[in-house]
C-alpha cells in the first residue's frame, strides 16, 4: 500500500504500480520510497511531461555526488521496473539500459574460523537477560546462528515474520528479497527443533508481534545498527578484536554458509561448479556471477590460512550446542 502523497503526472501510474506489487505479495517498501522520489522529481523536473522518455530516463540516471554505487544501482533498477511495467499496459517508457549502471566493487568477505565462530557463540549464548529487553537474550544466539547456518541476509532475517517460518516442515518463506523475488529456504531438523524452542519461549512474552525477532518492546523488528552493535558486542565479549585481513561484518555470515558449502563439495568429490545452480536457489542469488564468485574465492582461503587441504574446512561447521 502507497503511504506516500503524489502529485506529478505520474503519480496513478505509480500507485497502480505500487499496488500491483503488493498484490503479487512484495511489501515493495524501500522501492515505494524510491518511487516517491522519482515522483517528487519528475514534479520538479519534468512537471509537463506525461511520458517516461528517454530526457527523463537520462536525467533519473545522473549519479548524486553522496550516492554509492549500490545505491545509485537500485535506484536506477527500481525505474526500469516501472518502465517496464507502463510497456506491459501499452504506454510508451523508456527503459534505461541496465549497462549503464555501474555495479559495485566487491567486497572481500572475512571468512570465520572455527575458533572465531566457537568464541562468538559461546558469547551470544551468555547473553543477560535485561528487564527492558525481556527476550533480547534469546534472540541474539538464534538470530546470528541463522545467519550462519542458512545463508540468510541479515535484513531477511531481521524482517523475518511468524507467518512466514514453516517449524513443522523446517521452511522459510523469504518475501521480496534483492531482485524483488520470493524463495523457499530449508532447514536442517536440528536448527528447526532450535527455532522451535525458541519461538515457543518468545511467543509466550510477545505473542501479538509479526515479527519472528520482535525487537526489545516487542513492538517491530530491530534495526541493522542493532544488528551491527550485538555483532561487535559478542566479539568483544569474548576478547576477539583483532582479525586477519578484512574486518568482518554481518553479512560474512552469509559469505562463510557459502564458502562452507562449496568446501563441503570439493571434499566430498562434487563437481562444484555443477552444485551452483543449487547453491544460486537457496541462496537467492539473481545474477549466476554472485554464486560462482565464491568458487574463486575459496582458494584465497587455502592461500591466506596456509591450508592447502579441503577436509580440514569441514572445522568451519562447528557444533555449537545452544538449548534454550
Amino acid at each position: 500500500m502507497m503511504k506516500y502523497e503524489l502529485f506529478s503526472n505520474f503519480a496513478e501510474d505509480i500507485y497502480n504500480f505500487v499496488e500491483y506489487k503488493n498484490s503479487l505479495g512484495f511489501t515493495y517498501e524501500e522501492s515505494t520510497r524510491i518511487m516517491w522520489n522519482f515522483d517528487t522529481f519528475c514534479r520538479s523536473h519534468f512537471s509537463e511531461k506525461h511520458e517516461l522518455d528517454r530526457v527523463i530516463g537520462f536525467k533519473w540516471l545522473e549519479k548524486k555526488d553522496t550516492e554509492s554505487a549500490a545505491g545509485h544501482r537500485n535506484r536506477v533498477m527500481v525505474i526500469r521496473e516501472f518502465a517496464k511495467y507502463l510497456c506491459s499496459l501499452g504506454k510508451p517508457a523508456y527503459m534505461i539500459p541496465i549497462s549503464m549502471t555501474k555495479k559495485p566493487r566487491r567486497y572481500v568477505p572475512h571468512i570465520f574460523t572455527q575458533n572465531e565462530m566457537t568464541a562468538f557463540f559461546n558469547s551470544a549464548d551468555h547473553i543477560e537477560p535485561h528487564e527492558k529487553a525481556p527476550v533480547r537474550h534469546l534472540v541474539i544466539p538464534v538470530f546470528f546462528r541463522l545467519l550462519y547456518c542458512c545463508g540468510l541476509r541479515p535484513a531477511e532475517a531481521r524482517l523475518l515474520l511468524v507467518e512466514n517460518v514453516d517449524l513443522e516442515y523446517g521452511i522459510l518463506k523469504i518475501i521480496e528479497s534483492k531482485g524483488h523475488k520470493d524463495r523457499l529456504v530449508p532447514m536442517e531438523e536440528d536448527f528447526t527443533q532450535l527455532m522451535s524452542r525458541y519461538h515457543k519461549k518468545v511467543s509466550a512474552v510477545f505473542p501479538q508481534c509479526p515479527y519472528f525477532f520482535p525487537r526489545y518492546d516487542g513492538n517491530g523488528a530491530y534495526t541493522k545498527n542493532w544488528t551491527e552493535e550485538m555483532f561487535r558486542r559478542c566479539f568483544d565479549i569474548a576478547g576477539i578484536t583483532e582479525f586477519e585481513g578484512v574486518k568482518p561484518r554481518v553479512y560474512d555470515f552469509r559469505h562463510t554458509f557459502a564458502t562452507n558449502c562449496i568446501c563441503r563439495w570439493i571434499r566430498e568429490g562434487k563437481n562444484a561448479d555443477e552444485m551452483l545452480i543449487y547453491l544460486s536457489a537457496y541462496m537467492g542469488h539473481v545474477m549466476p556471477e554472485d554464486t560462482a564468485y565464491y568458487i574463486h574465492l575459496v582458494p584465497d582461503i587455502f592461500q591466506q590460512t596456509g591450508k592447502a587441504d579441503v577436509s580440514s574446512y569441514e572445522a568451519l561447521l562447528p557444533e555449537v550446542p545452544y538449548e534454550i
